[in-house]
């Protein structure tokens, strides 16, 4: 009996100890985070180390690839845990605003480092260039504390990897964020790399892991095979490996029955992919929970949209100044005043306007609530009054009849709601049903082959979408899609291009002097229809405003922009390649408007 009693004990301790050894070496997402973060630190010091002892410029920056490479393995959780730090570790080499408190920070991170070591290096700069990534370093610090302490969740990983999906499509392979040393193909395919690998962790079992496992690999090759920035074939990689891997990732997320985080964000959180007919919500930038969309107030809204009694002397509606013929602009260089006098700023598409979180050209509103309101009162534009309205639409039956479906929990008629039923109106003039969108769905007979040569260039060479992201085409910075961008692009005041725009665009509000010449990023949607172009309608022409961007911009003309966020080299495009990406444009043309 004592021998049987010890045999069981010994084989209970056995597998006790063997059991709590394998939970020990069971991987987790956060350790793995950590390890890699120390890895991170360890490539940074390798490269203040070179930097310290003048090594080559090759030397220096194969350092800085792999440092790079590195930080691509955990960008997913950077970016998704830890935005604001990282911001200043991979963010875009311009000042970060506070407006609210009319104040800046300079950039700090890879890309500020990139411009110090490419394509000159210049020994010279050795101190700014350490201090550069001592700054890097203290980040990466923060970083791993953050995420010491915090609880990872199944949930928060794949809405993470989600949109690192996302962010490789948008940002990615389009040079957004390797802008001089256009590295964006070899980090892509580490960012893809580490998917299979953190969804084993989560469940080793799952029948979607092997598909994803095998799509990724497949999209590792295509890199592989495709490194060149300009020649990478972008339609190619969206449609055959980065939109099946994020439906696998989706369908991933429902078989293992993870929920999906909810926020209040324009892209939805169940969308499969960026491409889907319904991925955007136009509830994404509402101010509160009772301005959100609803058909009723679509229906009222239109009704106010048109009504002529908006405006002081009965002569002029919202519809006057935005045509629904040609997506809501009015085809005019600028327009004009109730007393015809000419305005400084060209009509702007209302179409996709809400999923900006800024409104008019300096963006001096933040929804489209005050912008109906700015409008309606303006002595320039429509001279009316709210309050005038309010009264007049509270003894009207048949609109106080819609109010009442509108806002059936509403004891009476409001003046927020005159705005809010408006800027409904607004929010449903976004289609999504483009000859692109339909290529992108899967009808590969929308697009001919130039049009898809346009769309590559677009992406890539031409650098296009590194400010009109995809798939807005506007300023709204995915993969958040929370902040609306905007650039100082040297407009000059007419085709010409001999003098620049006299206009100062957001610094008239912010006094800031990057602001100077600062202009929302529009969309790009519907395009074709909306000519002219630029906010003073300088350009006739898709053609001039190509011609205008591959020259470099204001700088290109030979004007004096000092603080001009648009690069300034030559994209040196071929006459074929400026035909294609004027085509391609053309693609985002939604059906009512072809």
């Amino acid at each position: 009996m004592k021998l049987k009693y010890f045999i069981f004990s010994l084989t209970l301790l056995t597998f006790f100890f063997s059991g709590c050894q394998d939970r020990a070496f069971e991987k987790n997402i956060k350790q793995e985070l950590l390890i890699d973060l120390t890895k991170l630190k360890n490539e940074i010091i390798l490269l203040q180390e070179k930097i310290a002892a003048d090594s080559s410029q090759k030397e220096v920056l194969e350092q800085f690839k792999k440092t790079r490479l590195q930080y691509k393995r955990i960008e997913w959780a950077i970016e998704y845990f830890v935005p604001e730090t990282a911001r200043f570790m991979n963010g875009p080499a311009l000042d970060e605003m506070e407006l609210e408190e009319n104040k800046f920070f300079v950039p700090n991170g890879f890309q500020v480092i990139e411009e110090h070591i490419y394509p000159e290096y210049d020994f010279k700069n050795k101190k700014e260039i350490i201090r550069e990534l001592d700054i890097l370093l203290s980040n990466t610090k923060q970083v791993e504390t953050t995420f010491g302490a915090i609880t990872i969740s199944d949930d928060y990983v794949l809405d993470a990897l989600q949109q690192n999906v996302h962010r490789i499509l948008t940002l990615g392979i389009t040079g957004f964020d390797s802008p001089i040393l256009n590295s964006s193909i070899p980090e892509a395919r580490q960012s893809l790399s580490v998917i299979p690998e953190l969804l084993l962790i989560i469940q080793p079992n799952s029948k979607i892991l092997d598909d994803v496992k095998q799509i990724a690999a497949k999209a590792k090759e295509y890199c592989d095979s495709n490194p060149n920035f300009n020649t990478f074939n972008r339609v190619v990689f969206i449609t055959e490996y980065l939109n099946p891997l994020s439906q696998k990732l989706n369908l991933f997320q429902k078989e293992e029955k993870i929920p999906a985080v909810e926020r209040n964000r324009p892209l939805k959180a169940t969308a499969a992919t960026l491409f889907d007919e319904n991925a955007f919500d136009v509830n994404g930038f509402v101010a509160s929970n009772e301005y959100r969309y609803s058909d009723e107030k679509a229906i009222l809204g239109e009704k106010l949209f048109y009504d002529k009694s908006l405006s002081k002397d009965g002569n002029r509606s919202c519809a006057s100044c935005h045509n629904p013929e040609i997506a809501f602009t009015d085809g005019l260089k600028t327009n004009v005043s109730l007393k015809g006098k000419n305005l400084n700023r060209n009509t702007p598409t209302l179409t996709y306007a809400s999923f900006q979180n800024a409104q008019f050209w300096d963006m001096r509103q933040l929804d489209l609530e005050k912008q109906s309101v700015d409008v309606i009162e303006n002595k320039d534009e429509m001279h009316g009054s709210l309050v005038a309205i309010h009264s007049k639409i509270s003894s009207d039956r048949e609109y106080i009849q819609l109010f009442q479906k509108a806002y059936p929990k509403s004891d009476k008629t409001e003046a927020w709601q005159i705005q809010n039923a408006i800027s409904s109106y607004v929010r449903s003039l976004n289609s999504f049903d483009s000859r692109f969108d339909s290529y992108m769905r899967g009808n590969k007979n929308s697009i001919n082959a130039e049009e898809i040569q346009g769309m590559n260039l677009f992406m890539g060479k031409a650098k296009c979408a590194t400010c009109h992201f995809t798939p807005l085409f506007n300023g709204t910075v995915p993969p958040n899609f929370a902040k609306t961008e905007h650039e100082v692009v040297g407009t000059p005041e007419d085709a010409s291009g001999k003098r620049l725009s006299e206009d100062r665009g957001r610094y008239i509000f912010n006094q800031l002097p990057q602001l100077k010449g600062a202009f929302k990023t529009p969309t790009l949607r519907n395009v074709a229809v909306t000519a002219p172009y630029m906010h003073n309608g300088a350009f006739a022409t898709l053609e001039e405003v190509v011609e205008f961007y591959d020259l470099g911009g204001g700088t290109g003309l030979g004007l004096s922009v000092e603080n001009q966020t648009l690069p300034t080299d030559k994209l040196n495009l071929t006459a074929a390649e400026k035909k294609a990406l004027v085509a391609f444009m053309k693609t985002l043309t939604d059906k009512r408007y072809n």
